[in-house]
């Protein structure tokens, strides 16, 4: 796993720009017109002379994270699973000014999410899936890459605070420890949420963002959901409804599920902190959600960034 603070200094609009040409050049794909649709652990651009998708990584030692993304989409692509497909004809990942590229197909002309229950039955489908060793994937940690975030944070974020968010991690990861799993272990998606599955231009739907597939409790794959709905009020309780429905499994009748969540939204709440210098919007974010974790509050108010 990589995290999104390592080599993020100077990952901007410009400098992301600057090595989408260079790279764009070197793949023989004409960058004329690219859109840039995210800024966050990727910058996400849309080619617009060509169905294209580019992906630069903001972390510098992402090109392990990145090969491995690479050889998981074909073998997907070989399953005839519904996933995001990789540019043929690339040799890829390139690594370009120290930042990984990777190009991808573009699926879609807008953004089009794909429904819940669309992507409960993708993760079934998914999890039915046996990997083979040849895709060399890790052994999801959540830990370490959050204890290596928390360490970049000093000098980012107010003292007080980093204390606070260090003491709340190492109790969840006591809590962690004891947790009795009920699902099997397996391949996991890593970071299923509706945002990483999209629809195609035939409405059909697809896994996107396949960077931290991993060998995992399968569980990790149903808690972003479960959490968008319950704690941020992100979906309906329809929507969250057909998902269980089509994976075939609530995650929120799991006791373990409360630790999980803790987990998920302090990960989130991290990955803010690196931003807090660089970016107002997400410095007002983080401090509303470490106000929120201090006092027991409502999620609800916490906005995407």
């Amino acid at each position: 796993m990589t995290s999104g603070a390592e080599g993020g200094s100077g990952f901007t609009a410009e400098a992301a720009g600057a090595v989408l040409a260079q790279a764009c050049r070197v793949a023989g794909v004409e960058s004329t017109g690219a859109e840039l649709l995210r800024l966050g652990s990727n910058a996400v651009y849309r080619l617009g002379a060509s169905p294209v998708i580019v992906r630069i990584a903001r972390a510098r030692d992402a090109l392990p994270d990145m090969e491995r993304a690479v050889r998981v989409a074909r073998w997907l692509e070989v399953e005839s699973f519904p996933a995001t497909r990789v540019l043929p004809g690339v040799e890829q990942p390139l690594v370009v000014e120290g930042r990984v590229v990777t190009f991808w197909v573009s699926a879609q002309d807008g953004t089009e999410y794909a429904g819940l229950g669309e992507l409960g039955d993708m993760l079934r489908r998914l999890h039915w899936l046996e990997e083979p060793d040849s895709l060399g994937l890790p052994y999801y940690d959540p830990f370490g890459e959050m204890w290596g975030s928390l360490r970049d944070l000093s000098g980012s974020v107010g003292e007080d605070d980093l204390a606070f968010l260090d003491e709340r991690a190492g109790r969840i990861q006591k809590e962690y420890d004891r947790l009795d799993w009920v699902l099997d272990f397996g391949m996991i998606h890593g970071d299923s949420n509706v945002g990483n599955s999209i629809r195609d231009r035939h409405g059909k739907p697809l896994l996107i963002d396949l960077d931290d597939f991993s060998l995992g409790q399968r569980e990790w794959d149903l808690v972003l959901t479960s959490l968008y709905y319950e704690r941020f009020g992100w979906h309906t309780r329809t929507e969250y409804e057909s998902f269980v429905r089509y994976y075939g499994f609530d995650l929120m009748n799991w006791p373990g599920y409360p630790v999980l969540a803790d987990l998920r939204e302090l990960k989130m709440t991290l990955w803010l902190g690196h931003q807090v210098s660089t970016d107002p919007r997400s410095a007002e974010e983080f401090a509303r959600r470490v106000r929120a974790l201090r006092t027991g509050g409502s999620r609800k108010d916490w906005r995407p960034v």
